[in-house]
């Protein structure tokens, strides 16, 4: 097989995350969910152009989970980040999120799911997976606390781009 010039991994994922940046540029320009849609949005809170205070970054060491459904404001959106304002236990913060520190998307109102495999910055780049599918069961967490601990997927189609990687 030959090398990937192209790179056709990356090119995917930035496809992917046009998905978000498409939805939330839609929310952003309304003002509002459509319907009984909101998200949870987990990322990588290390990654760079990631902002967000000192209080969440300590207690959000590597990935946090944020819920945009009732109580979000000033969401702004780029075309490489989005900025939100949201409180946590009633304190109002801005977060400036980057589309490529994003590791999940997920919209329980359609069970509609995207993740992404983000390398942290230990880890190797190479082994970046994505993974885009319908979830059938609404098995996430309720509040940006419980973000990850014990979430089970059942996958209808799993992509893994390591596959079409030219072994070394």
């Amino acid at each position: 097989m030959g090398q990937d010039h192209i790179r056709y991994d990356i090119l995917a994922q930035d496809a992917l995350r046009g998905v978000i940046r498409k939805v939330l540029t839609e929310v952003a320009a309304t003002g509002r969910l459509p319907g009984d849609h909101h998200f949870f949005i987990t990322f990588l809170t290390g990654a760079p152009g990631v902002r967000i205070s000192q209080h969440l970054k300590t207690k959000y060491v590597e990935q946090m989970t944020i819920v945009l459904q009732h109580q979000f404001w000033d969401l702004k959106v780029t075309d490489t980040h989005f900025e939100v304002g949201l409180s946590f236990s009633d304190t109002p913060e801005k977060l400036v999120i980057p589309f490529n520190a994003i590791r999940g998307f997920y919209d329980p109102s359609v069970n509609f799911e995207l993740e992404f495999e983000v390398p942290l910055a230990e880890e190797d780049e190479s082994s970046a997976e994505i993974t885009a599918y319908p979830v059938e069961t609404a098995a996430k967490p309720q509040a940006a606390e419980e973000q990850g601990a014990g979430e089970e997927k059942k996958p209808a189609s799993v992509v893994s781009l390591d596959a079409f990687r030219k072994k070394q």
